[in-house]
């Protein structure tokens, strides 16, 4: 079973190169070696997938200046991918929770700021009614639920560039796991991809 008694999963999602690693070595901050891979079918189909069933993001402070700066100005862009808007619309309108030590409130509708451990979090969003607890690209969130153990479905998108270097997403000394493959896509440019349910 990948489900708690709620039914509510924490799903995580994370752009990968592929020498195993999330940021630059040299501007973690900096993402355009993404782009040429994130604006891929395969990666906007992979990215509708994992929004449709989720009623809940959850998002560290950085990632949540930088997701709710830019995508709400996506909806209504002229020439925009119906995807991108529908994503756009949705980050928008769901219910946002970001873990933070130094906001006080916040600047962006539907949001709530936690200042907890990221696994007491999802521990009690899952006791709670709702679809799945989606996770977007926010490293230290995922890497402290991969610690926990606390991960329900583990998304990633492979982009076929090496980094050289730069934080890695997968730690030595995370709890031993199973996992088995959801679903599978490659696409343009050679993007892959790939979903994996924790099996437990």
């Amino acid at each position: 079973m990948t489900q708690q008694s709620s039914g509510r999963r924490v799903v995580t999602n994370m752009a990968l190169s592929l020498d195993g690693h999330y940021a630059a070595p040299d501007n973690p901050l900096d993402m355009s070696w993404v782009m040429p891979y994130a604006v891929t079918d395969v990666a906007r189909d992979h990215l509708m997938s994992l929004h449709q069933t989720a009623t809940t993001a959850l998002l560290g402070r950085v990632n949540a200046e930088g997701f709710l700066g830019f995508w709400p100005t996506v909806i209504g862009m002229e020439g925009a991918d119906p995807r991108d808007e529908a994503f756009a619309q949705w980050l928008v309108d769901t219910d946002k929770v970001v873990l933070s030590s130094t906001l006080d409130q916040a600047p962006w509708d539907r949001t709530t700021i936690v200042n907890k451990p990221a696994d007491e979090v999802v521990t009690d969003l899952k006791s709670t009614e709702g679809g799945d607890v989606l996770v977007l690209s926010s490293a230290s969130v995922i890497k402290a639920l991969l610690a926990a153990d606390k991960i329900d479905r583990l998304a990633l998108t492979v982009f076929p560039v090496f980094l050289g270097g730069g934080p890695r997403l997968f730690e030595d000394g995370l709890p031993a796991g199973r996992w088995t493959l959801a679903s599978q896509a490659a696409g343009e440019h050679g993007t892959l991809a790939l979903v994996y349910d924790r099996l437990r």
